[in-house]
């Protein structure tokens, strides 16, 4: 599943499967997942020496993964061939929502029809790390845990075409999530999962559909308010 995080005690398979892929995806996964978790901040400039000094990779693979990543709306051209991560606007966050709203509760009712014990294990694995982190108030820790436990979930569902759809919706507003979290902590971030991993445990699929339609809708709901107040400061200051 690209741009998933393997759980803690599963780093050593990863390591390996990692190795086994080419140049090319290994930049671009590195990439992919320093956007998505916002350790590429929106606004800052993306340069190709900056990135081969990140990442040790040659030019040829920092390019693709530019390319890549550009016509996934994760990066963005802008003049004099400069490079940059987005930040998305009120208006693209509201769209956002819709078709998180759209996709996500049917990837968690497919899964709660399909979800095995195992599954719903390593889900609750996934969650109690994820609760560690908002108390700890470790915002990227919590970035990661809680896409990790939304990426095991719907890849449970077995629709690949939904999985990869939403994959590139979470792409766009990640960056913003890292910033807003900064600013926020964690400690009023909404929590819907214990609800949806009941509704796993009871293989009730409409219970799971709403547990994260909540969810979705609370978190982005409070992500576009934070966008809207820095752009009516930002006005108030011009």
């Amino acid at each position: 599943m690209e741009g998933t995080l393997p759980q803690d005690t599963t780093n050593a398979t990863a390591t390996t499967q990692t190795a086994r892929m080419p140049t090319h995806q290994v930049v671009y996964q590195q990439l992919r997942e320093a956007v998505l978790f916002g350790e590429l901040a929106p606004g800052d400039p993306v340069t190709i020496q900056g990135l081969i000094e990140r990442t040790g990779a040659g030019m040829t693979p920092i390019r693709e993964a530019i390319r890549r990543l550009t016509s996934e709306g994760a990066l963005e051209f802008r003049g004099n061939r400069r490079v940059l991560v987005p930040m998305p606007t009120p208006e693209a966050i509201k769209e956002l929502i819709f078709l998180r709203e759209t996709l996500e509760p049917q990837l968690a009712a497919r899964a709660a029809e399909r979800a095995s014990e195992a599954d719903v294990a390593d889900l609750q694995r996934i969650d109690s790390a994820l609760d560690e982190a908002i108390i700890r108030g470790d915002v990227a820790s919590y970035l990661r845990k809680n896409h990790a436990f939304h990426m095991k979930l719907y890849g449970i569902a077995d629709a690949p075409i939904l999985f990869e759809v939403s994959g590139g919706v979470w792409l766009r507003f990640g960056p913003a999530m890292r910033i807003v979290c900064g600013r926020m902590g964690t400690q009023n971030l909404p929590d819907n999962h214990k609800t949806a991993l009941t509704a796993l445990s009871n293989n009730d699929p409409v219970a799971a559909a709403e547990a994260i339609r909540l969810d979705v809708v609370q978190g982005m709901e409070q992500l576009l308010e934070a966008l809207q107040d820095a752009e009516a400061f930002a006005e108030a200051i011009d």
